[in-house]
């Protein structure tokens, strides 16, 4: 079995150039353009060649630079215990991090619908359902007839990055509109869940 190129001989180094290509990666899709192997290698000043070394194709490059950030859950111990305000808070959380991270969660958006055979970046693998089943915990007390997992979808699919895109880029919205609509209909899909039972 072969020994990946990073794994033998100058191991720190390697990591370092793998390292500043991943970051010239990541400023480039904060500035707009989705780098190709040879965009990340010019912007971090390393050759081509050796570029190609490290990431055989723009996917596997795009891959490493999506944030490697997987919490269990975006609040923190602090949370409050009322459904409506425990939402609230993650909604303020879940809008931030989605605002921060906008270029790289627009290109991982874009890979996972390019080819859907292949490996799903680390953001599309549905952990957000998670966050928001953990942010309606306390529903289980309180409105113990809502389907807490059926409403973390319902919610997830309103409040994601693609509806930020849509928000964004359609409906024109400044990045504060967005995330105060989604934030609206996050809260308009809690209460009909609560008025539901």
């Amino acid at each position: 079995m072969p020994i990946p190129y990073e794994a033998s001989g100058r191991t720190e180094q390697k990591s370092r150039t793998r390292k500043a290509l991943v970051e010239a990666a990541r400023e480039l899709l904060s500035e707009g353009s989705t780098p190709r192997v040879e965009d990340a290698a010019a912007r971090a000043q390393i050759s081509r060649t050796t570029a190609y070394r490290y990431f055989a194709n723009q996917r596997s490059l795009l891959l490493a630079a999506q944030p490697q950030m997987q919490p269990d859950t975006l609040l923190g111990p602090d949370a409050p215990d009322e459904p409506r305000a425990r939402l609230d808070a993650f909604m303020a959380a879940f809008t931030e991090y989605n605002l921060r991270w906008e270029p790289q969660l627009r290109s991982a958006l874009r890979l996972s619908l390019e080819d859907p055979g292949q490996e799903r970046p680390l953001l599309r693998r549905g952990r957000a359902i998670g966050w928001i089943e953990d942010a309606l915990a306390p529903l289980r007390d309180s409105h113990p007839g809502v389907d807490r997992r059926a409403l973390a979808v319902a919610v997830r699919s309103a409040i994601g990055i693609e509806s930020l895109i849509w928000l964004r880029d359609i409906a024109g919205q400044t990045p504060e509109e967005a995330a105060a609509t989604v934030r609206a209909t996050a809260r308009a899909l809690l209460e009909a869940a609560i008025a539901g039972t």
